[in-house]
Parts: C-alpha cells; sequence; structure tokens
C-alpha cells in the first residue's frame, strides 16, 4: 500500500507544457529581471532572426514577448502544431488538401533534440492542431 503513493501517474508519461529549467540558477542582482522595454515592440520583433524568434518562443512563455515572437513567426508563413507543439512551414505546395487536413513535405523546427529545422516528408497536417488563434 506505501509503495502505491510513489508509483507512476498517468500525466507523467506525458511530455510537460510548459517548459521548467532542470536547474534553475539565482542570478544576481545586477542581472535584469524583466525583459527591457525595447521588447514590448512589435517592431523589434521584424528584425530579429529565426533562431531568435523561436529562442523567445520556448523560454518565454507566458509573456507578451512569446506573443510578439509567435506573431512574427506567423507572419514569415510558420504554422503551429499544438499536438506536436513545434513549428511547420511548408516546404513545398501539399500533394494533398481537404477540408480537414492538408499533406506534403515540411519545415519543422525541432526544439527538443537538436534546436535546428529539419525536413519532414508525407506529413499530414491536420487543421484541428493549427494554432490559429494569433492576429497577424
Amino acid at each position: 500500500a506505501a509503495s502505491m503513493r510513489t508509483a507512476p501517474q498517468r500525466a507523467d508519461a506525458e511530455r510537460p507544457r510548459q517548459y521548467v529549467p532542470r536547474n534553475p540558477y539565482a542570478t544576481p542582482a545586477a542581472f535584469p529581471a524583466t525583459p527591457a522595454q525595447a521588447f514590448d515592440d512589435a517592431r523589434v520583433f521584424e528584425k530579429l532572426g529565426t533562431d531568435t524568434l523561436f529562442f523567445i518562443f520556448y523560454y518565454q512563455q507566458g509573456t507578451y514577448q512569446q506573443y510578439l515572437a509567435a506573431r512574427e513567426l506567423k507572419k514569415q508563413s510558420w504554422r503551429y502544431h499544438k499536438k506536436y507543439m513545434t513549428w511547420f512551414q511548408r516546404h513545398e505546395e501539399p500533394k494533398l488538401t481537404t477540408d480537414e487536413f492538408e499533406q506534403g513535405t515540411y519545415v519543422y523546427f525541432d526544439y527538443e533534440t537538436g534546436w535546428c529545422q529539419r525536413i519532414k516528408s508525407d506529413f499530414t497536417f491536420e487543421y484541428n492542431y493549427l494554432e490559429d488563434e494569433l492576429v497577424a
């Protein structure tokens, strides 16, 4: 009975929805605790590279800067897949398109294993997993 208290739960097998650092580090008082006000300006995000936008999106979760990074990625034709929690971009026009999905070759951002862009052939992007709540 005592061992049941430490038995794995169903949620233990699910991927965490938010990033939690493994080794949080207390920063010195001189280190900024909040983003500079310049990063509240959407025009700044138009000048940032794709890798920087991905970094802000994945490491500034729940902030206005995450929203601005996502908005800029969408302007650059990236689409967020809610099931895989990653960004996809068409590599070529889809081979098959229906009202529910499209299938083809996509570039996706691999934030888990390589922090790089990879190509996925014959991928089916189901529209019900498309994040479309952002206003561009």
